[in-house]
């Protein structure tokens, strides 16, 4: 086949980028052609998505993107995370700017939820893990604040869909994303509506459920020919940015058997799971507080969100807001030269979640927990990877139990995969071969699938296969793995403290 190219718009907790991915029918080539800077806009107390921004820069990249190719650009899909979503009233009037997942406006708000309907039945509904920032609970925090928005909806988008329609007009659900809502049914695939309606949210806003690799159509014409990309289409990707990324794990399982590996998406958060034919609906997974997510191919994600790079990455603006210029290299060359094992924290506690001073908080958790309290900068990086990978060992076991056998690879892919330390750490504490690649995974697994859409690719292990082809990785073999094993069990005790 003559050599195609497809876009995928990827958009990360703090930056946003166009990646080209050209394919000459056997190896990959991805190219940047725009980024931009992302993040949640405060107004008046609250967050928010800057969508408009966010809309201008999505034209800014198609455009770069037709540049370079010559307006030859097959297709375009567009990926971020889940949860948030935007609101569409008469007429398809944008009602308002879409919150920002770490507003605080849903705190306290699952406790209001379960007096209302059980932790048990959302649970065994959804298959969904319980975060207070999940749809439902944002939907739930809009009900109880009265918000006009909500009686004026007519259609919710999430994100990624909202962007679909901006560029086509067509408006669905992609189906991974619909499943980070806590009202999505994957027994069913279809939307939880009586759930819905226990809580007295409306149910005419849901629209349909389109699996990834749906083409929705063309570009919007006059969007195509100001973009010079009159032959572009729009194709779903796994829409949530872990399921592109988790479909560019370049693993390999024979058909039939039990796989042996497991992935983490390394970025701001981690995600951390395997891929299972069917959701796992069980006690079990309910009390371990594991998610079923949607994947690519009919594939579910049976996994745990972890607090991921956030720590270190809020640790660094905290410290340049104070005046200084740290770069990623200063901060692992700090986190280095400081004695390994010394403290650790609960990474998934809730005074990290939107801290003021993320330094701060690490200090002041390890002082309410005994022990020794990191003094410099070096000491407190060392602490936020060390207790990362850490609760990957612990999620790891939980896996294991899940999935009925031992993992004996872990892969992972993201761009947080940059922090070899981490990598490192990850074997060490985990005792597991840890094998890192691709960097651009999201991306990666965003542009695979429009050319499994296209019929340029047969299938998803076909996908994988050219990916191996394409991306070399990096593997780490654990080390002082006794010190680790010691270690361990103060990290349990610590995650365990009621703090």
């Amino acid at each position: 086949m003559s050599e195609k190219s497809y876009l995928a718009v990827d958009m990360g907790a703090s930056s946003g980028r166009h990646v080209l991915g050209r394919f000459d029918g056997k190896t990959l080539n991805l190219e940047e052609v725009y980024r931009f800077e992302n993040g949640p806009v405060e107004v008046g107390g609250s967050l928010y998505w800057n969508l408009l921004g966010q809309w201008t820069h999505v034209q800014n990249g198609l455009r770069a993107a037709g540049a370079r190719r010559g307006g030859k650009v097959s297709s375009v899909g567009v990926d971020t995370w889940g949860v948030d979503f935007g609101l569409l009233g008469r007429n398809d009037e944008l009602l308002g700017h879409p919150y920002h997942y770490r507003d605080a406006r849903t705190n306290g708000i699952m406790e209001r939820a379960f007096a209302l309907v059980p932790r048990e039945e959302i649970f065994r509904r959804s298959g969904l893990q319980f975060m207070q920032f999940n749809t439902l609970f944002q939907l739930l925090a809009m009900k109880h604040r009265d918000s006009p928005l909500l009686d004026a909806a007519e259609t919710m988008l999430m994100m990624p869909d909202l962007f679909h329609w901006l560029l086509t007009g067509e408006k669905c659900n992609e189906m991974c994303e619909a499943s980070t809502t806590q009202f999505y049914d994957p027994a069913a695939g279809d939307w939880a509506c009586d759930l819905l309606e226990k809580f007295g949210l409306p149910t005419k806003i849901l629209g349909r459920i389109a699996q990834p690799g749906t083409i929705l159509g063309p570009l919007r014409t006059k969007l195509a020919d100001e973009m010079g990309l009159s032959g572009m289409q729009v194709v779903l990707p796994g829409s949530h940015d872990t399921a592109s990324a988790v479909m560019a794990v370049p693993a390999a399982s024979k058909p039939g058997a039990r796989p042996d590996w497991c992935y983490i998406s390394l970025g701001t958060w981690a995600l951390m799971g395997i891929e299972s034919p069917r959701p796992v609906i069980t006690a079990q997974v309910a009390g371990l507080n594991f998610t079923n997510e949607g994947g690519v191919g009919g594939a579910t994600r049976l996994l745990k969100n972890i607090t991921g790079l956030w720590l270190v990455q809020e640790c660094r603006r905290a410290w340049n807001r104070s005046g200084e210029n740290l770069h990623w290299e200063d901060l692992n060359r700090l986190c280095a030269a400081h004695q390994p094992l010394k403290s650790f924290v609960n990474p998934d506690a809730h005074d990290f979640l939107a801290p003021a001073d993320m330094p701060e908080a690490i200090r002041g958790f390890c002082q309410r927990t005994g022990q020794t309290v990191p003094g410099d900068k070096g000491g407190v990086l060392r602490c936020a990877l060390e207790s990362i990978a850490m609760k990957f060992r612990q999620v790891l076991g939980y896996l294991e139990e899940l999935s009925g056998g031992r993992i004996e690879t872990i892969h992972l892919v993201g761009g947080g995969i940059q922090n070899k330390q981490l990598c490192q750490a990850a074997a060490d504490a985990c005792g597991r071969r840890v094998v890192a690649g691709p960097i651009e995974a999201t991306a990666t697994g965003n542009v695979m699938m429009q050319a499994v859409a296209a019929g340029d690719v047969a299938s998803i292990a076909e996908a994988r296969e050219v990916i191996r082809r394409s991306f070399s990785v990096e593997v780490y073999e654990p080390q002082s793995t006794a010190a680790w094993d010691e270690a361990y069990e103060r990290f349990l005790k610590v995650e365990q403290s009621p703090v």
